[in-house]
C-alpha cells in the first residue's frame, strides 16, 4: 500500500512540475508555485527540472518496489 501512495505522489509532483516548467519556457515572467525564489529565470527552471525528475524516479522507483513485492 506504501508503494501505491509513494507512485501516486510521484506522479502527481511529475505533473504539476512538468507542466509549471512548460509553462514557464513560454511565459518567462510566470514562475508559478516558485515565484518567491531569488534569482530570476534560471534557478526557477532548474528547480522544476530537478523536481521533475525526483517525480519521475520515485514513481520508477515505486513501481518496481510494488512489482518485487507481487502487487503488479
Amino acid at each position: 500500500m506504501k508503494y501505491d501512495v509513494l507512485q501516486v505522489l510521484g506522479m502527481v509532483t511529475m505533473v504539476v512540475c512538468a507542466q509549471a516548467l512548460v509553462r514557464l519556457l513560454v511565459d518567462n515572467g510566470d514562475r508559478g508555485l516558485l515565484d518567491g525564489l531569488p534569482g530570476g529565470f534560471l534557478p526557477a527552471l532548474l528547480a522544476y527540472a530537478v523536481l521533475t525528475a525526483a517525480g519521475v524516479l520515485l514513481t520508477g522507483w515505486a513501481h518496481s518496489r510494488a512489482k518485487a513485492a507481487g502487487r503488479r
